[in-house]
């Protein structure tokens, strides 16, 4: 486990703000948060534990002027920036409750979450979301009074982050700021987090800091993290994987966060800092594992014979500590030294020969990324959560791990199987309810507290959780068959070529596929094989086609009858957050993405009349 650094006072009554002094106390002069300005390439502007409190404060004193009050929500939509980051530390030591909205939501899920919190004041980026929210401000079924917009030039005639910092500097005054944060309870909301909303409105997530710090503090228990470790913030902090890790576990670790305001741009950062921890949803993993086998496709035979004996190495090591078993001292020499000869000058190309620990979380991992990590001696500690458990209750750990499982329950939480395979949870860390538009909490639990989860999985007899998927997501076919789409999905994009999948077939006699090709793995694919192509147009390629077509065969080989796909369509491009068929956090929006091919699915019915 990591250190706990020193708690300022009993867990269970800390607040954020305390942690937040903690930090400027003990470990002032140590590195907090850093980004790029633009233009600056490689050069990070950084502030420390100490400075990150004061900017905290001067920002506190200018939202009080503008009217922020305790209590209060205060919505904010911006990317992983400085301005983000500390507006958010600065409304909570306010007692307000700072909101973060998807950047990519749309106008009516923006409104639906104005109207819903009532809230008063809304800080935007830029011209983008200025003209998103504006209409708001006329709307009489929403409280919106102001905007505030970070970007200077684009806020026409909006209030300015900058102009609030000043007057936050005028009016800041120390005494008024500390008694201020010290009337802020364990049980007050330190957020609102809206679920993404993929199926309906979102929902409200009320969280207190008490399940925070329980949380950090459980899972400071089974991590095993260097002292201050950094970490790349790129996911939204609307969700609550980069809320946790990108804020409150920074705070009550004393980390170093890196803002990459860019998801794109992660695999840059990540060569460029060389970063001991990384978190990734499981479509980061896929792209990172794609990017590093066409690395690997352009090495000599020699080289890519010499990466795979030590790969096999390396998960005969990890296999061995997957049994729970010290691997033999041969077997550890053997790893070491393919470890450092052989395996870390691969991975430092992707910035990854540092890494002591690896984690996902978001949506079932396919075992083939997993397998391929282990060939390198990483292990990809996969956990489970959700937003109404305050992220993670499950996990993988170093003391215990299974690949292709989510883990074990943290303390404090407790799971049981439903008898059509959902999971239940309850615990210290699950939330009491939705909050309502007027402020009360809509009960969720059963009666003796169990939060019915949505997913479906199973528990086994060590005690790990293995996911199936999404309850709502289960397709049962014409014939009754329960069939899991992300199974098949997954036993799928384990050939290199197929990127991404969706499998429909609800209220259908068979299964038909929507495939996508690897936009990293077929370009490589195609020059081994002399195939000259524009990218987007290998997926007419004859020879690609045909390739697709023994990938399919493959993957129906190994799955039953049921789940088997019978007809499959080829598209031309990567599906994605802007484009609308993957969530923020990188997760397939089936909904929208069958609205979309609707045509091209019924047509691969279609065909066999």
């Amino acid at each position: 486990m990591t250190t706990i650094l020193r708690l300022p006072a009993d867990p269970d009554q800390l607040t954020l703000p305390a942690l937040l002094l903690r930090n400027a106390e003990d470990h002032g002069t140590r590195p907090a948060l850093s980004w790029r300005a633009d233009g600056d390439g490689e050069r990070w502007t950084t502030l420390t534990w100490s400075e990150v409190r004061r900017k905290v404060a001067v920002l506190a004193a200018g939202y009080a002027a503008l009217g922020v009050e305790r209590g209060e929500q205060v919505l904010m939509m911006m990317g992983n920036r400085p301005e983000h980051w500390l507006t958010d530390l600065a409304l909570t030591h306010l007692g307000a409750v700072p909101v973060t909205v998807y950047g990519t939501a749309a106008p009516g899920q923006i409104a639906h979450i104005a109207r819903h919190s009532r809230a008063r004041f809304a800080v935007l980026e830029g011209g983008r979301e200025r003209d998103r929210w504006e209409p708001l401000l006329d709307d009489p079924t929403v409280r919106l009074e102001r905007l505030v917009v970070v970007e200077a030039a684009e806020a026409g005639p909006h209030r300015t982050y900058g102009s609030l910092h000043a007057t936050g500097t005028r009016l800041h005054r120390p005494d008024a700021f500390e008694k201020g944060w010290r009337e802020s309870r364990a049980e007050d909301p330190l957020t609102v987090v809206y679920t993404s909303g993929t199926t309906g409105d979102p929902k409200a997530v009320p969280i207190t800091h008490r399940a925070v710090v329980r949380n950090a503090v459980a899972l400071d228990r089974v991590v095993e993290l260097p002292a201050h470790v950094e970490h790349i913030c790129y996911l939204p902090l609307a969700h609550i994987a980069e809320r946790m890790l990108g804020i409150y576990l920074s705070v009550f670790r004393a980390s170093h966060v890196h803002l990459c305001p860019d998801p794109s741009s992660v695999a840059a950062t990540a060569r460029s800092l060389h970063p001991a921890q990384f978190f990734g949803v499981p479509r980061v993993w896929e792209k990172f594992a794609a990017a590093l086998r066409a690395a690997l496709a352009a090495l000599p035979q020699e080289q890519r014979d010499a990466i795979e004996a030590a790969g096999e190495t390396a998960r005969a090591h990890v296999a061995s500590r997957e049994r729970g078993e010290a691997p033999p001292a041969e077997l550890d020499a053997a790893f070491r030294e393919v470890r450092a000869t052989v395996l870390e000058p691969v991975l430092a190309l992707a910035g990854f020969d540092r890494l002591v620990w690896t984690a996902s979380a978001s949506a079932p991992m396919p075992l083939d990324v997993v397998r391929f990590w282990a060939g390198f001696g990483i292990v990809i500690m996969d956990a489970w959560g959700l937003t109404e458990t305050v992220g993670v209750c499950t996990a993988n750990s170093p003391s215990g791990f299974r690949l292709g499982s989510v883990g074990r329950p943290l303390e404090g939480v407790e799971l049981r199987i439903a008898d059509d395979g959902e999971i239940l949870v309850r615990g210290e860390t699950v939330f009491s309810g939705y909050l309502r538009a007027d402020g009360t909490v809509q009960d969720v639990l059963d009666g003796d507290g169990w939060f019915p989860t949505g997913d479906i999985g199973r528990i086994d007899e060590d005690g790990y959780l293995w996911l199936t998927d999404r309850k709502k997501e289960m397709i049962v076919t014409s014939t009754g068959k329960n069939v899991s789409p992300a199974l098949v999905e997954n036993t799928l994009k384990e050939h290199p070529l197929i990127g991404q999948a969706l499998v429909h077939g609800d209220g259908r006699s068979y299964l038909v596929a929507l495939l996508v090709l690897d936009p990293e793995l077929a370009p490589v694919w195609a020059a081994a094989r002399g195939i000259e192509a524009d990218p987007y147009a290998l997926a007419d390629h004859p020879a690609v086609r045909a390739e697709v077509a023994r990938a399919v065969e493959v993957a129906n080989a190994r799955l039953n009858r049921t789940e088997q796909i019978k007809r499959y369509r080829l598209l031309r491009e990567e599906w994605g957050p802007e484009t609308g068929e993957l969530t923020p956090s990188l997760k397939l929006r089936r909904r929208a993405i069958r609205d979309r091919y609707g045509d091209a699915i019924d047509a691969l019915y279609d065909a066999e009349n």
